[in-house]
C-alpha cells in the first residue's frame, strides 16, 4: 500500500483538495485499494475545521463528499507512515524539512509535473479554481511517476 500525505498551511484548502481528488482520481482507475491517502497542516491554526466553503464547492460539484474532514497538524510519526509527504508550496516544504528533517519523502505537487512554481493558496488569491487546475495537473502527473516506476 502506498501512503500519501498532502500537506499546505492550514489543512482547509490545498491539501484537503488534493486529498479528494487523488482518492476519487484511483478510485476511476479502480486503484483505490492501493493507496491510504490523507491531508495535513503545518500549522495549528485551523486545526479542528472543517474544510474551507470554496474547496467544498469545488469538490461537491465533482461529487465528492469531505464533509467529515476536519483540519490536523503533521506529527512526527507522519515520517514513518507515510511513503510521500506532498507539500503544495515552497513555504510548505521548507516547514516540513524544519520539523522532520531534510528527507526523500518530501515533495513539491507540482515537481511530478516538472512545473517550477508553487500551488496559489486560495485562502489569500479567492481563486478556488485556479488551485483546482493546478491540484489536478499535478495529482494526474503524480500517478503517472508512480505507475513509470512501477509503483502501481
Amino acid at each position: 500500500m502506498i501512503k500519501i500525505l498532502f500537506v499546505c498551511h492550514g489543512n482547509i484548502c490545498r491539501s484537503p483538495m488534493a486529498e479528494f481528488l487523488f482518492k476519487d482520481y484511483v478510485k476511476k482507475k479502480k486503484k483505490e485499494h492501493l493507496f491510504h491517502i490523507e491531508s495535513a497542516a503545518t500549522s495549528s491554526e485551523e486545526i479542528g475545521n472543517p474544510v474551507h466553503y470554496g474547496t467544498k464547492k469545488i469538490l461537491h460539484t465533482l461529487g465528492i463528499d469531505c464533509s467529515a474532514k476536519r483540519a490536523r497538524k503533521v506529527k512526527q510519526e507522519d515520517m514513518l507512515d507515510y511513503d510521500f509527504i506532498i507539500g503544495m508550496d515552497h513555504y510548505n516544504i521548507i516547514n516540513l524539512s524544519r520539523f522532520f528533517g531534510t528527507n526523500h519523502k518530501i515533495y513539491s505537487l507540482l515537481y511530478f509535473a516538472n512545473i517550477e512554481r508553487d500551488i496559489s493558496d486560495p485562502w489569500y488569491t479567492g481563486d478556488f479554481q485556479k488551485t483546482y487546475e493546478d491540484i489536478s495537473i499535478g495529482i494526474e502527473a503524480f500517478f503517472q511517476y508512480l505507475v513509470i516506476n512501477q509503483l502501481v
